[in-house]
C-alpha cells in the first residue's frame, strides 16, 4: 500500500503564522472584495459584465451577496466556484485593520491590487501546507520550509509592498518544489511506470497531463497519474480512482465525479470540487466541503 498522504487537518508548520483555518474563506469576515475586486466577463458563469473596482450590483452594504441563495439560477454559478484560500478576511482584517474600502475610499484600488496578490499567495500557502504533509516529500521538507516560510512572510509586508508584488515571479521559485514533491508521492503508488501511469479510455494512449477535454474515463485506475494542468472538461470520471493522482492547476469544469474516490487526490482544491459534478457518493478530501450543487 502507498504511504498515507495527506494528514486529515495537519496543524501550522513549526515558526509560521499561518494554521490551516486561515487559509479556508471566511466571507463573514471580509468586505466583499471578490465582488468587487475582479473582473466578470458574461459568459455561462457569469450574467453581466463588469470591471475590476465596479461592485457587483448583488452586493449589500454589509458586503454580503443579496442573491447568495441563488446564485447558479440566477445566472452566477461562476461565484459557487471561486475560492479565496481565506486571502479575503487577511486583507480585510489584517492589512487593513477592519477598514473597509467604503469607508475609506482613497484605499480602495490599492486594497483591491493588495488582494489579488494576496489570493495568489494564500493559495501557494495551501499548496505548500499540503506538500509538507506528504511523508514521502521528506527529503525535500527543508525546501519546502523555507519556500513556506519565504511565502508567508510575504503576505504580512505593508499593503504599498504587496500592491507592487509581483506574485507570478515568487510562484515561479514555489512551482518546482511542489512538482517536486508530487513526483515523490506518486513514485510510491505500487506498479506506476517510472515514467509516469497512462490514461486508459477514449484518451487512447495520451499521457495524463494534457488535453482530456470529455475524455470517457469510467472507473479508470488514475493512481498516481500525472493530471497536472490536465484539461478535464467534460470528462466523465465517474467512479475512478485518483490515489496519489497529481492535479494541480487541472481544470475540472463540468467533469464528472460521481463516486469517484478523490480522498487522497494531490493538490486537489475547493476551486475544483465547486467546479466538477459530483454526487453523494463521491469520496472527498476530509480538508474540504462538499459542493451544495452536487445535491441539488
Amino acid at each position: 500500500m502507498p504511504q498515507a498522504v495527506r494528514e486529515p487537518d495537519p496543524g501550522p508548520v513549526p515558526g509560521d503564522g499561518t494554521a490551516p483555518e486561515a487559509l479556508r474563506a471566511d466571507c463573514a469576515n471580509c468586505f466583499g472584495l471578490c465582488c468587487v475586486a475582479l473582473t466578470l466577463v458574461a459568459s455561462s458563469d457569469f450574467a453581466v459584465d463588469k470591471e475590476a473596482g465596479e461592485p457587483c450590483s448583488h452586493l449589500q452594504e454589509d458586503f454580503r451577496c443579496g442573491i447568495h441563495r441563488r446564485l447558479r439560477p440566477a445566472g452566477y454559478p461562476g461565484c459557487t466556484v471561486y475560492d479565496c484560500f481565506g486571502a479575503g478576511q487577511k486583507v480585510s482584517q489584517g492589512v487593513y485593520a477592519g477598514h473597509d474600502w467604503r469607508s475609506r475610499p482613497e484605499t480602495a484600488e490599492e486594497m483591491f491590487q493588495v488582494f489579488r496578490v494576496m489570493r495568489q499567495l494564500h493559495e501557494m500557502l495551501s499548496h505548500l501546507t499540503e506538500a509538507l504533509a506528504l511523508p514521502a516529500a521528506e527529503p525535500i521538507r527543508e525546501e519546502l520550509c523555507r519556500a513556506h516560510e519565504a511565502t508567508e512572510r510575504l503576505t504580512r509586508e505593508p499593503a504599498g509592498e504587496l500592491a507592487g508584488l509581483d506574485a507570478t515571479a515568487h510562484r515561479e521559485t514555489v512551482a518546482p518544489l511542489l512538482r517536486e514533491a508530487g513526483a515523490l508521492a506518486r513514485a510510491t503508488v505500487p506498479g506506476r511506470p517510472p515514467s509516469g501511469r497512462r490514461v486508459a479510455g477514449r484518451a487512447g494512449k495520451r499521457r495524463a497531463g494534457g488535453d482530456l477535454f470529455g475524455a470517457r474515463l469510467r472507473g479508470a485506475d488514475l493512481r498516481g497519474a500525472d493530471l497536472r494542468s490536465a484539461c478535464l472538461v467534460a470528462a466523465d470520471l465517474t467512479g475512478a480512482d485518483l490515489e496519489l493522482a497529481d492535479v494541480l492547476g487541472a481544470d475540472f469544469r463540468d467533469t464528472r465525479l460521481s463516486r469517484a474516490d478523490l480522498t487522497a487526490t494531490l493538490f486537489l482544491t475547493q476551486v475544483q470540487l465547486n467546479a466538477a459534478r459530483g454526487d453523494g457518493a463521491t469520496k472527498i478530501p476530509p480538508s474540504l466541503t462538499r459542493p451544495a450543487h452536487w445535491d441539488a
